[in-house]
């Protein structure tokens, strides 16, 4: 099966670069189409996200009124997820769908070196199946300096979405974010120095993507979920029934 996912890929591409005529734009072209294909699902993540912003306070009171009874508080934050209509794991499944192309990358960029020995992106990157490592190692840094740059890019690219989303978070979160963002960017850094081109470019175009629909687009989509979600709130506000267990005296010992 992931055989025949590598050459429905690595034909897919070679299809687009047959209009295009470059390898690495076709890797960007890819990138898009996938990106418009999965549009959809993150605007509907985005609405669950806005809607479950909103309903924080709520969820922290059955949490905080529950607190005695574990049991009880599950099964009415399951209520209000299932009165909201929000699936946690939603957010999780356009990068959830990702994933394969994200790996089938370095199987199809061998692929393309054998379909074309030059398979570059335009002049500034000779072969888009090298990776940093392998030019580093050839000791031409000037021929390096695109690879170095897209892998820088491919770190920065990590943090800038996870800064963007720490701005609706309160100060301690926000901290939390950043250095976990701080500490993903470091990560990907050292992953991206041995990965083939085409993974960094379609990397890179995916986040720039992400970086330009979540300023623009989400934006408004976001706005319009909380307002929706703040009158839903308003009009059916959640109901907590408090019953705490009662606790038992304990028995003394006689002497």
């Amino acid at each position: 099966m992931w055989e025949w996912f590598i050459d429905f890929l690595t034909s897919v591409l070679s299809a687009i670069e047959g209009v295009v005529g470059d390898w690495g734009l076709a890797v960007i072209v890819l990138t898009i189409i996938i990106r418009l294909i999965l549009t959809p699902l993150m605007a509907h993540s985005t609405k669950s996200t806005a809607r479950m912003q909103v309903m924080q306070p709520k969820l922290r009171e059955i949490q905080d009124r529950y607190a005695d009874d574990p049991q009880r508080q599950a099964e009415e934050l399951r209520k209000v997820y299932a009165d909201m209509k929000f699936n946690p794991l939603g957010g999780c499944l356009p990068i959830i769908l990702q994933m394969p192309i994200f790996f089938g990358l370095f199987s199809v960029a061998r692929d393309i070196s054998q379909l074309d020995a030059n398979a570059s992106f335009f002049n500034i990157l000779p072969s888009i199946s090298t990776s940093c490592a392998n030019m580093a190692e050839a000791g031409d840094w000037i021929a390096a300096a695109p690879y170095i740059i897209l892998n820088l890019l491919f770190g920065v690219l990590t943090f800038i979405p996870m800064v963007m989303n720490s701005s609706m978070q309160d100060s301690s979160q926000k901290t939390q974010t950043m250095t976990m963002g701080a500490v993903m960017a470091v990560m990907m850094l050292m992953f991206g120095w041995g990965v083939p081109a085409a993974v960094l470019l379609y990397y890179v175009t995916s986040s720039l993507w992400q970086v330009v629909q979540q300023r623009i687009i989400t934006k408004g989509v976001m706005a319009k979920a909380k307002a929706e979600a703040e009158e839903e709130a308003a009009n059916s506000p959640v109901e907590v029934n408090v019953v705490r267990r009662e606790k038992k005296q304990r028995q003394h010992k006689k002497n």
